[in-house]
């Protein structure tokens, strides 16, 4: 037989029981669609993490007080809980060789009120570097600048949705007073959305001179971090050694290993979000994975099946000079004819519902060659690894015994 028969012969086959069939393969469909839907939102999830984490400036390093993890019994103690770092420190630091910015801030999470609305947000206390270091932009009015540092300055900048919360999407909030634990603020700019979610998200948070927020709301002359931005990513580690160094011999440390602070450049961010969510994305994927196997179990046994009812037919075509690897072929073609076909129905399926997800605006999804291909070639693994020993058995028939078959 040439291919040409074997093929013919085999959508016939499938063709004959369409209900079977389809039923299937629908383990198959079911996991490849899981397969490629699941990896599209994982892949997604660490696109977006680490768009967000570059948004938030460029070639940042961030210095947080506290001990790094893992110091003897030291344990860092968190943004803003522990009290190691002074606005001094972070005047020191803009002395080094290529850095261009540096900014200190104290973050506080408090009560806000305007007009009768509230809400619960992060209220950031700022110097006027800050929107060059964590690129920021102003959408209507100023940001914090240095006079209002000098004189303590009860004035905000709010982002966007502060500005939905208190007083509406689209209103006009230059001039207009909020209150944060009681103390009235003056608004005098407005940031521009960058979106974002979670405890810092830029577009939910007020910000306020560094020096005010030290003396109404945090009481000490602490800050919670301290952000510098490098010249160049090239030159964001030595920088970092160099921030090290320099706090190191402020604070009288002698050893890395007793540091009162700890210090992460944006790289080393964004590698640990991708590895986080890389791992999660194969969690999901292998997970997924498990439905391929029960679908590959489904193939068998529908095959299986097909030998025992076809008994008859393969003992006549052996006796009118049909050969074992024929038999075998046809068979082990029909297998994997079954698991490709629903190996695209389950790529295109997977495809929709990525599709689905990043339209209802639900996640960000993001479908990739390679798992479209990883796909393909599971499904046909699959048909040969469990169509095989079905073919086999069709193959090994005694054709007597086959055409006495009842």
């Amino acid at each position: 037989m040439n291919t040409k028969d074997i093929l013919q012969e085999t959508l016939m086959a499938l063709s004959a029981n369409k209900v079977r069939s389809g039923l299937t393969m629908l383990g198959i469909v079911i996991g490849i669609a899981s397969v490629i839907s699941m990896t599209a939102i994982g892949n997604g999830a660490q696109s977006s993490i680490s768009d967000s984490i570059q948004s938030i400036g460029a070639n940042l390093i961030i210095v947080s007080p506290g001990a790094p993890r893992g110091v003897g019994q030291q344990v860092n103690q968190g943004r803003g809980q522990a009290k190691t770092l002074t606005i001094e420190d972070a005047d020191a630091l803009k002395n080094l060789s290529f850095v261009k910015a540096v900014t200190a801030e104290v973050s506080n999470r408090l009560q806000v009120t305007a007009k009768g609305t509230n809400t619960n947000t992060t209220v950031d206390g700022v110097t006027s570097s800050y929107s060059d270091v964590r690129n920021l932009q102003i959408d209507q009015g100023d940001f914090i600048g240095d006079q209002h540092n000098q004189s303590g300055s009860k004035v905000a900048v709010i982002g966007p949705t502060v500005q939905t919360d208190l007083f509406g999407e689209g209103a006009d909030v230059i001039g207009q007073t909020i209150r944060i634990k009681g103390i009235q603020f003056k608004i005098i700019g407005l940031t521009k959305a960058k979106g974002g979610s979670g405890f810092q998200n830029p577009d939910d948070m007020i910000y306020i001179p560094l020096v005010t927020a030290q003396r109404y709301f945090s009481g000490d002359n602490y800050v919670s971090s301290i952000s510098v931005s490098a010249e160049s990513s090239d030159v964001t580690t030595s920088v970092q050694e160099e921030i090290t160094s320099t706090l190191l011999e402020r604070h009288n440390i002698s050893a890395n290993e007793t540091a009162d602070f700890s210090t992460m450049n944006q790289a080393d961010i964004i590698a640990t979000a991708s590895s986080i969510t890389g791992t999660f994305t194969t969690l999901l994927a292998a997970i997924a994975g498990i439905s391929l196997i029960v679908g590959g179990i489904g193939i068998m046994n529908m095959m299986l099946t097909t030998v025992t009812e076809r008994t008859r037919e393969i003992g006549l075509r052996k006796a009118i000079g049909a050969k074992r690897r024929d038999i075998n072929r046809q068979f082990l073609i029909e297998a994997v004819m079954l698991t490709f076909i629903g190996g695209v129905v389950g790529v295109l399926l997977g495809w929709g519902v990525s599709f689905g997800v990043t339209t209802l605006s639900i996640l960000q999804t993001q479908v990739s060659l390679t798992s479209v291909l990883l796909a393909f070639g599971v499904s046909a693994c699959i048909g040969i690894v469990f169509g095989y020993y079905p073919a086999q058995r069709a193959s090994k028939l005694n054709p007597i015994e086959a055409l006495r078959y009842e």
